[in-house]
């Protein structure tokens, strides 16, 4: 069984903390359906939504289905996401998972999870993502800044994405899901820093026991 078990009382303070932070909290990549999401979560893996939602306006444009990625010359298909680093492994598994969106799921995404993570490149990161926002489906998006920061709230005490995953989902009520996803994110990106966070300056400062440590430096 996952833990810890955190007190309810604690994460519904994390949850009021984050709900007056980040009260709009939403997926900061550019989409108008279900495959464009898809798509653009596998290219942001090591590269900012920033940099993505450059490059997905001519990208989309050009392969508006799942059928023109899995006909797309794959050196096309490289050099139109270039930029988003990684390019030969992220261009095979999207030409790959188009290929497998016709033949087994008619050219539609599925809003299902274990379908997802059958696709190539698809973890459960991604296909959690593709689920809470293309679906309204909830789920926890577990990135890097989840990981940190929901270790540092003392909401999980594992490593592994799959595992920190369960034991935010046991931790919070399941609507709240991949809004609470989104706000960790935030959270990660803007205050809850790898490296030097700005504890200082940070309303969970009194939750979370990173950031109480007098040992831990602060910004």
């Amino acid at each position: 069984m996952s833990e810890p078990h955190t007190p309810a009382g604690k994460v519904e303070s994390i949850l009021k903390v984050l709900d007056e932070l980040y009260p709009d909290a939403h997926c900061s990549l550019d989409y108008t359906n279900p495959l464009q999401l898809l798509v653009a979560t596998i290219l942001s893996a090591q590269c900012t939504d920033e940099r993505v939602n450059m490059v997905t306006p001519g990208l989309f444009a050009k392969y508006p289905s799942a059928k023109a990625y899995a006909e797309a010359p794959i050196t096309d298909l490289e050099q139109d996401i270039k930029s988003t680093g990684f390019y030969h492994n992220k261009a095979k598994a999207i030409k790959a998972a188009g290929k497998e969106i016709v033949e087994k799921f008619g050219g539609r995404i599925p809003p299902d999870l274990d379908a997802l993570v059958s696709l190539p490149g698809v973890g459960r990161k991604t296909a959690n993502v593709v689920l809470g926002n293309a679906f309204d489906i909830p789920g926890i998006v577990v990135d890097t800044h989840v990981a940190r920061v929901s270790a540092r709230l003392g909401l999980t005490s594992h490593k592994e994405p799959e595992k920190i995953e369960q034991d935010l989902m046991a931790a919070i009520l399941k609507e709240r899901w991949t809004k609470f996803s989104h706000q960790l994110i935030q959270h990660g990106r803007k205050i809850c820093i790898a490296r030097k966070p700005k504890c200082s300056i940070c309303p969970l400062r009194p939750l979370c026991g990173y950031g109480m440590d007098p040992s831990t430096p602060k910004a």
